[in-house]
C-alpha cells in the first residue's frame, strides 16, 4: 500500500475509531490481524505486516466467520491483550511522508491506575512489522523478529531506514468509484489479489503434481520397454535350442564357436553359434528353452502392462491439456478436480483398474519378477502358514529353504498352467 493511499484512509477511518475501546484481537494468518474498535457500523480493522503487501483500512466481517478463519495466538497476541486490551484509542496518526501509523491508547491497570501504551504499524515493505510500545516508547514485543537500532525488543523506537518505495499498488486501483469508503476498496482490491494470488498457487501445485505422475509414467514406460528388450526374441531362444538338440550328432566345435546346419533356413547353411566351450550343446539347448520360457511369459505380461501404460499417458496428456485450458480461463471450481493427489488418482485410469484389484494378502510381502510374475514372502511363521495354506493355488510354486527356518515364498502362477 503506498503513502498517499495510507494517509487516506488514515484520514478516513481516525473518526471513526477515536475514542473507542479496544475489544477482542483475531489473529487471522501469521502476519495479519483483525482489531475490534466496536464501531457502529460493526466494522474491524485490518492490520497486515505481510512484507509483499503490507496494509491497513477497516474491514466488514461478522465475528463468527472472523473466529471461524483465526489461528493459534501468537506471543504478541497475547502480549496486545495484555497491555492493549480495554484501552481507549486517544489518537491515531500517521508519519509525515511514511508508511508508518502510530496507534496511542490509554489503558487502566487491576488497581485502575491509567497507563500509555502504544502500538506502531510499521507498513514499510520488508521491514513491515506491528510493533507495541510502552509509554516511555520502549519496545515491549513485536509481531516479525527484527534487527536493527530502534527495532528490537528493549530499544527506544525508531522507523527504520527509509527507502524509495516500490509502489507495488496502482493508486488508481484503489480509487472510492462506487464504493462507500476506501476501505471498502481496498478491502474488495485485497481480496480479489488474494484469490488470484491463491489460484495461482493452486495452478503451479496442480501443473507440478500431474508433470510429476506424467514423468513417473514415462519413466516407467522406458523400463518397462527395456525389460522387454533384455528378454530378447522368444522365437529365436527357442529356434537355438531346437537347431542345437538337433545338432547333437553333426556339431562341429571350435573353442567357444560351435558351427551347426540351420535347418529353418532356405538351403540349410552352415552357421555359428558362440557358446562357452565349457558347456554342452544339451545344456546349452536347456539354457535357450529356459530363456523362451522366460522372454514368451515377459512378453505377454510387459506387452500388456505397456499398452495399459500408453493409455494412460495418453490420458494424462488429455488432463494436462483440459487443466491448462482452466488456469487459462481462471476456472477454479474446474480446477479442484487436480487439487489433491487423491482427486488426480480418481481422474486416472490406472492400469489396476482394467481388471480385478489386487488381492490384499495380510502379512505377506509382495513383489513382482522381471518377466512378470507375482511372488508373495511370508513375514512371520504365522503369516507362512496362512499363505502356504490359504492363499497358494496348486498351480503356484511353493517355495522354502530345505531344514533352514524361514519365510515362505509363493510364486503366482497366473496362467493356471504347470
Amino acid at each position: 500500500m503506498d503513502e498517499q493511499t495510507l494517509s487516506r484512509i488514515v484520514s478516513e477511518i481516525r473518526p471513526l475509531l477515536e475514542g473507542r475501546r479496544l475489544g477482542k484481537v483475531f489473529q487471522l494468518s501469521r502476519f495479519a490481524l483483525a482489531l475490534d474498535f466496536r464501531t457502529s457500523e460493526g466494522r474491524y480493522l485490518f492490520l497486515s505486516a505481510e512484507p509483499a503487501a503490507p496494509r491497513l483500512y477497516l474491514m466488514a466481517r461478522r465475528t463468527r466467520d472472523l473466529e471461524k478463519q483465526s489461528q493459534a495466538s501468537s506471543p504478541f497476541i497475547y502480549a496486545m491483550r495484555k497491555h492493549l486490551g480495554g484501552g481507549t484509542l486517544l489518537s491515531l496518526t500517521k508519519d509525515d511522508g511514511e508508511r508508518i501509523v502510530r496507534f496511542h491508547l490509554s489503558v487502566s491497570d487491576e488497581l485502575g491506575d491509567i497507563h500509555q501504551r502504544s502500538f506502531i504499524a510499521q507498513l514499510t515493505g520488508r521491514s513491515a512489522n506491528l510493533l507495541l510500545l510502552d509509554e516511555a516508547g520502549h519496545i515491549i514485543d513485536t509481531l516479525r523478529p527484527t534487527h536493527g537500532e530502534g527495532q528490537e525488543i528493549g530499544d527506544r523506537y525508531q522507523p527504520p531506514p527509509a527507502r524509495a518505495q516500490s509502489v507495488t499498488v496502482a493508486h488508481t486501483m484503489l480509487e472510492q468509484g462506487s464504493f462507500a469508503s476506501l476501505s471498502e476498496a481496498a478491502d474488495n482490491y485485497y481480496l480479489d489479489l488474494e484469490a488470484q494470488r491463491a489460484f495461482e498457487t493452486r495452478a503451479a501445485a496442480a501443473r507440478a503434481r500431474l508433470r510429476k505422475v506424467i514423468a513417473q509414467r514415462r519413466k516407467l514406460h522406458r523400463h518397462l520397454t527395456g525389460d522387454l528388450a533384455a528378454h530378447g526374441d522368444a522365437l529365436e531362444h527357442k529356434r537355438i535350442g531346437d537347431l542345437l538338440l538337433a545338432n547333437i550328432g553333426n556339431a562341429e566345435r571350435r573353442g567357444p564357436t560351435v558351427i551347426v546346419t540351420d535347418y529353418y533356413a532356405e538351403n540349410t547353411p552352415r552357421i555359428e553359434l558362440e557358446i562357452d566351450e565349457n558347456t554342452s550343446l544339451q545344456d546349452e539347448a536347456a539354457r535357450r528353452f529356459s530363456r523362451y520360457t522366460k522372454a514368451k511369459h515377459a512378453a505377454q505380461e510387459l506387452t500388456g502392462r505397456l499398452a495399459l501404460l500408453e493409455k494412460e499417458i495418453a490420458h494424462l496428456e488429455t488432463q494436462q491439456v483440459k487443466m491448462e485450458e482452466m488456469i487459462a480461463d481462471e476456472d477454479g471450481a474446474g480446477l479442484a478436480v487436480f487439487d489433491s493427489d487423491e482427486a488426480k488418482q480418481a481422474q486416472t485410469p490406472r492400469a489396476a483398474r482394467s481388471g480385478k484389484s489386487a488381492e490384499s494378502v495380510p502379512g505377506a510381502r509382495r513383489y513382482r519378477s522381471s518377466d512378470g510374475y507375482e511372488i508373495l514372502v511370508g513375514r512371520a511363521a504365522r503369516d507362512n502358514d496362512h499363505l502356504t495354506f490359504r492363499i497358494a493355488r496348486p498351480f503356484d510354486l511353493w517355495l522354502h529353504a530345505a531344514n533352514y527356518p524361514g519365510s515362505h515364498v509363493v510364486v503366482r502362477n497366473s496362467t493356471r498352467k504347470e
